[in-house]
């Protein structure tokens, strides 16, 4: 009788040890499975269209253009991936030069691939035109915003409030043009000059790109290059763009003139960049100066640190179109 219950003891013993077993192997297969589908999310960025099938690829620029490194990744695996053409959709004021030429250069590579058609969505002005001339053509609806064609150098100067709350500021430096000009004093000619002379170096550069790139020569030039804004329906005398329309529109020109069927779907690609990395900030200071009654001096000095951050982020002179406040 005791070898019997020892027996059964172990059969049942066993037999929590299978079911153990078991599920620990299951767990093993589903977690396998979880991560094989994770890392096919994430080659395909999210989607369930593999990238190595045949796609349109849509590329959206979008938000103030500054360090491309992240889009131009992108533009190389569009490159290696199975879309057959790529459509460009910019709703941008424009950014850095250094930027926004980045990401010109890139889009001609890879132009070299497959072909690129732009779809202004809202506005592709200055640096944002500038990408959008590494595109094969250019569509934009109507009353689209493009051009702003130009370069500017913004610095704020406090000197004046210093004076006023008794504040002085002294430096040494190795020469009178070094960290010239800066917030803290009046520029002097020689600073305005130097500052002047790289503005007309990049606007130089700017401009031949787009004499080269939209075939404009003489007064046409002069008008699209003097730093306006322009509706799509005033560009498209001016070459800046080639047609009036939206992403259809781009998608019969990818068909009609290279041959991209329309029944091919389209594949968004992006990058993985988040948003304003000082929201926290801003949410903790206005809820502290609200405590204290100062809720509208938090805005406005939110508002003065937002733009400082973007300036500071932002990697030389500026291609960027923004209308002043009243």
């Amino acid at each position: 009788m005791a070898a019997s219950a020892l027996d059964v003891d172990e059969l049942l013993a066993r037999r929590r040890l299978r079911r153990k077993l078991a599920f620990w192997r299951v767990l093993a297969l589903i977690v396998v499975l979880l991560a094989g589908f994770g890392a096919f999310t994430w080659w395909n960025d999210g989607g369930l269209l593999p990238r190595a099938s045949a796609h349109v690829a849509r590329l959206t620029i979008g938000g103030v253009i500054r360090n491309e490194r992240e889009r131009l990744e992108l533009l190389d695996s569009i490159g290696r991936s199975g879309a057959r053409a790529v459509i460009l959709s910019i709703d941008s004021p424009g950014g850095t030069v250094v930027g926004s030429a980045a990401l010109y250069d890139g889009l001609r590579r890879l132009a070299e691939k497959k072909p690129i058609v732009a779809v202004v969505d809202g506005i592709a002005a200055s640096g944002a035109y500038l990408a959008a001339m590494g595109a094969d053509h250019i569509v934009a609806p109507r009353n689209a915003l493009v051009g702003s064609i130009g370069v500017i150098f913004q610095f704020p100067n406090f000197a004046e409030l210093m004076k006023t709350v008794g504040i002085s500021y002294e430096e040494i430096k190795s020469s009178p043009l070094k960290a010239a000009p800066n917030m803290f004093d009046p520029p002097t000619e020689d600073a305005r000059a130097a500052v002047r002379s790289l503005v007309e170096d990049s606007y130089d550069w700017f401009r031949t790109l787009v004499s080269e790139r939209r075939l404009l020569t003489g007064d046409k030039l002069a008008l699209a290059s003097d730093g306006r804004v322009f509706t799509g329906h005033q560009a498209l005398p001016l070459r800046l763009i080639d047609e009036i329309g939206d992403e259809r529109t781009a998608r019969d020109w990818l068909e009609r003139e290279r041959g991209i069927s329309k029944d091919l779907p389209v594949r968004d690609w992006h990058t993985g960049r988040t948003g304003d990395e000082f929201g926290w900030l801003k949410g903790a200071s206005i809820r502290f100066m609200s405590l204290i009654g100062l809720d509208d001096l938090a805005n406005v000095l939110i508002g003065v640190a937002s733009g400082a951050a973007t300036q500071a982020r932002l990697d030389g002179l500026l291609a960027l179109w923004h209308p002043r406040g009243g």
